[in-house]
């Protein structure tokens, strides 16, 4: 169920995150995960659910799922 690759020293997960709507919805929620360290991109699409992070190492779920609460969102688990 997870979605990671190993890209040039970095890896891409996907994750599923539910309520998103809009572009602001999108831009919280990319806003908590690139706090988090070793992120170095995030692509949140409310459309989808879907929100790409590249990160330097792999990431704590329990933090990713922190940084979307902390958005006003739920972390449904990767894509």
């Amino acid at each position: 169920m997870t979605s990671q690759t190993d890209t040039q020293g970095s890896v891409t997960t996907v994750y599923k995150v539910s309520g998103m709507s809009c572009g602001h919805c999108e831009g919280a929620v990319s806003g908590e995960i690139s706090q988090l360290p070793g992120v170095s991109s995030v692509q949140a699409v409310a459309s989808s659910g879907e929100v790409t992070v590249v990160s330097a190492a792999p990431l704590d779920e329990e933090a990713v799922r922190a940084a979307v609460d902390e958005a006003g969102f739920e972390l449904a688990g990767t894509a």
